[in-house]
């Protein structure tokens, strides 16, 4: 039989994720590769998610998500940035954050129609303009110098090159994975009078909107002028509140906008765990103070492998939020970072991600490699022990 799968898919085989976890397995490696945390979320949210499931709520639920999880989102939205969404035509409960960039995209994109994305870009992103039958238009994120800690920005004429009459649809991670910037508002203004300009909509993942680092804050799009209208926002529990596995996440922005992401989810994973729903409802309303606590402990959890890299031999590019952290093997005397990430497991038993497999020009983070920082102290420190040895001196 020839070939099954459809052409524009033969290009995504196992994700990175998925070979660097199987080597970290097969090699009993410390695995910084995949971003989970190794500890779990706040005990209460735990025990009303297994209170709900003893109590029965274990059928279907509502098709757009539990009302108690949409009007908690809301009400969180409002409260800490000041967008007001209607739980009931505005907020749409999803099976994770991918699954709802994955329906958008589908629901939103045209055969043909192109779509921008900021790379190093999370490998969704690709696989779900495949799918659609879009085209993708990557626009460079870049590391500035190392002494000021190479945050990674983007050029705004790039950007503005990139977006032609065939653009549909843009979008943007922030706090992003993998390089851990933070857009600005003044990045986000660049990147809003583009899409006005243009007539295109937004699509943003903001999964990580919680775990920003040293006072930077996020700025959801949708809060810059004449943005709200056209940007459907992502996000969800599970970066959150530290239970990846409960994939509970959901989007928000105008009706119409949510209702082509409905019109779609519906016939792909249809709904959501209602337990799990529920159980966050109550952490969005409860727990943001185990929250607070959470981002400030990564934070010294981010700090803590950066040294333990730079006595390592690595130059690390300093992250402002999410799990990761973004580091050069070039002062190890190394150019290749695919072949560092799969010989790591073997040579230190320790996992990480090459950053090439995210970027559509390899040869702009062929030198780079990604460390997710979101496990136990003694697991990071046992991780830099066994790289010291790649140390050149």
């Amino acid at each position: 039989m020839d070939e099954p799968l459809v052409a524009r898919m033969r290009g995504f085989g196992e994700t990175i994720f998925a070979e660097m976890t199987r080597l970290a397995v097969e090699t009993d490696s410390i695995n910084l590769g995949q971003g989970f945390p190794d500890t779990d979320g706040p005990p209460s949210l735990l025990a009303g998610a297994a209170r709900r499931i003893e109590q029965g709520v274990n059928q279907y639920p509502p098709g757009p998500g539990r009302p108690e999880l949409r009007a908690a989102v809301a009400a969180d939205r409002a409260a800490r940035y000041g967008l007001e969404y209607d739980p009931d035509s505005e907020v749409y409960v999803t099976v994770g954050a991918t699954a709802g960039i994955t329906a958008a995209v589908l629901g939103l994109v045209e055969p043909g129609d192109e779509v921008v994305v900021f790379e190093p870009v999370y490998d969704s992103y690709p696989a779900a303009i495949a799918m659609a039958g879009g085209v993708r238009r990557a626009v460079t994120l870049r590391p500035g110098p190392p002494d000021e800690g190479g945050r990674f920005v983007f050029d705004p004429d790039e950007l503005r090159a990139a977006v032609g009459p065939r653009t549909r649809a843009i979008i943007v991670n922030s706090p992003h994975n993998p390089t851990g910037t933070v857009l600005t508002a003044e990045e986000f203004g660049v990147i809003a009078d583009v899409c006005q300009e243009h007539d295109v909509i937004a699509i943003t993942d903001e999964v990580y909107e919680h775990l920003t680092f040293d006072g930077v804050a996020h700025v959801p799009l949708a809060t810059l002028p004449g943005m709200r209208e056209r940007t459907l926002a992502v996000s969800s529990a599970g970066k959150t509140f530290s239970v990846t596995g409960w994939k509970t996440g959901w989007v928000m922005g105008p009706a119409a906008l949510v209702r082509a992401v409905q019109t779609v989810n519906q016939f792909l994973t249809f709904t959501a765990n209602g337990a799990l729903q529920l159980a966050v409802a109550d952490a969005l309303r409860d727990e943001m103070d185990w929250v607070r606590a959470q981002r400030a402990a990564l934070q010294r959890k981010r700090d803590r492998l950066s040294e333990g890299l730079r006595a390592a031999g690595f130059t690390v590019l300093r992250p402002q939020g999410t799990y990761f952290v973004m580091a050069d093997i070039r002062p190890l005397g190394l150019t290749e970072g695919v072949e560092l990430a799969r010989t790591l497991p073997r040579t230190a038993r320790v996992a990480a991600v090459p950053a090439q497999v995210f970027y559509d020009h390899p040869d702009e983070g062929r030198h780079l490699v990604r460390f997710a920082f979101c496990k136990r102290d003694e697991v990071l420190d046992e991780a830099v022990a066994r790289l010291g040895a790649l140390s050149p001196a």
